[in-house]
C-alpha cells in the first residue's frame, strides 16, 4: 500500500468529508507502515484524523478528508 492507495480508500470509504475504515493488517510492520502513511496525509493538509484504533488484525481509521482529487 501506498500514500495515493490510502487515500483513494478513504476518499472510497467517506461520506460526504468524513471517512470511517477498518484496514487489515497482516504484521507490525504493516500497522507501522499505516500509520506513517496516515501522518504524511496528516502534514500534506490532505485529511484530519480523529481516531485511530489499533486492533489485532486491523487498524480502524475515523476522520475528515479535508481535500481529495480523483
Amino acid at each position: 500500500m501506498n500514500k495515493v492507495g490510502l487515500l483513494k480508500k478513504l476518499n472510497n470509504a467517506s461520506r460526504g468529508n468524513f471517512f470511517s475504515i477498518e484496514i487489515p493488517k497482516a504484521t507490525k510492520e504493516d500497522e507501522k507502515k499505516i500509520e506513517e502513511l496516515v501522518g504524511e496525509l496528516e502534514r500534506e493538509g490532505k485529511i484530519k484524523l480523529r481516531e485511530c484504533i489499533q486492533r489485532e488484525y486491523s487498524v480502524y481509521l475515523h476522520g475528515i478528508c479535508k481535500y481529495v482529487s480523483d
